[in-house]
């Protein structure tokens, strides 16, 4: 189904036994992560050295990660911690790398459930093991059930609504909201979220969210299909600058909106093409997983008391509030 997904399946297989061994990740948070989080770092701490496995759900090629890892590397800089960069699209895979994260003993690990099935059974290994996990980016409705410590991120049902309600302000009647992967739970749910919220009428449309051309040509297939489709939600940047495209195909009037945020996109903001877009923050959640567990490990800390997630979103960044952004995703931060 996706284009580079053979790929990733290999890639996690050979790493699954080596990745943690040898050092051998996107991340390793040694002098390279130390360096590239010096300009975000106020000093660095003198606790003894921790290594924190981070194992996300990223597909090849999304930029959206490069953003949290950024935010990771800061706060291990910061924190005197060798961080482990690993990512898998796939929920099997990804379980894999946290139990060859738990096999390493190391000594905190943040994750992301975007398959929250996937994850039970090493979160709970894990806890078993004595290794403290957080949970940030997806599973705001399932860390606490699959017994993490925490939680970082966006409340995505909300978000969705939110979304929703400014659609309405805006005078929309007809949203097609756009999801590159069927059964992510987040995505999932910030389309649920937007039927909530609008009051018009709200279509679902999967596309392969690693193969753009064939995300462009079914975008654009739906809006020759249906012209009185207004609105085009996307939920993620590149998939709105797709978006954009398919309009122009299509000859379509509709306007597009999205989740997250790139530098492209700002740029997007910036000259009228993209009305607004939803920021989550991916580098403060990043940065809150790693930072969470050094305080944890060396202080005893709770974010949220343990029992409440930390929201990173939403905020909406439109044409009224992007420049006080814009430097910042210039830098690759927001």
């Amino acid at each position: 189904m996706r284009r580079n997904h053979r790929a990733a399946i290999f890639t996690a297989t050979v790493l699954a036994g080596t990745l943690f061994a040898a050092g051998c990740s996107s991340s390793s948070g040694g002098k390279e992560s130390e360096e590239s989080g010096a300009a975000a770092s106020a000093g660095k701490a003198t606790t003894p050295r921790m290594t924190v496995a981070m194992i996300t759900h990223a597909s090849p090629g999304d930029t959206f990660w490069d953003l949290v890892r950024k935010g990771a590397q800061a706060a291990a800089a910061k924190d005197n911690v060798k961080l482990v960069y690993s990512s898998d699209p796939s929920a099997g895979n990804q379980a894999n790398l946290v139990q060859n994260a738990i096999d390493q003993k190391v000594d905190g690990i943040a994750l992301t459930a975007a398959k929250p099935d996937a994850m039970t059974d090493v979160v709970a290994k894990a806890t078993a093991a004595g290794i403290p996990v957080v949970g940030f980016n997806s599973g705001v409705s399932d860390w606490k059930k699959l017994g993490m410590l925490e939680y970082f991120g966006q409340d995505e049902d909300i978000a969705g609504q939110a979304f929703g309600k400014r659609l309405n302000e805006l005078g929309a009647k007809h949203a097609l909201c756009v999801v590159q992967e069927q059964g992510q739970v987040a995505l999932e749910a910030r389309c649920a979220g937007l039927k909530k919220g609008f009051s018009g009428k709200t279509d679902i449309l999967y596309v392969n969210g690693t193969d753009m051309p064939s995300v462009k040509s079914t975008i654009t297939a739906k809006l020759t299909q249906d012209s009185s489709i207004d609105q085009v939600v996307t939920l993620g940047a590149p998939i709105a600058l797709t978006a954009v495209q398919s309009l122009s195909d299509a000859g379509s009037k509709a306007k597009v909106a999205t989740f997250d945020l790139n530098k492209e996109l700002v740029k997007a903001i910036q000259d009228g093409t993209i009305q607004f877009a939803v920021d989550q923050q991916p580098y403060l959640q990043g940065y809150l997983a790693v930072d969470s567990l050094w305080l944890y490990k060396n202080n005893g800390n709770f974010s949220g008391g343990g029992t409440a997630p930390v929201l990173t979103g939403p905020a909406f960044i439109d044409k009224t509030n992007v420049d006080s952004v814009a430097e910042f995703a210039a830098n690759g931060t927001r």
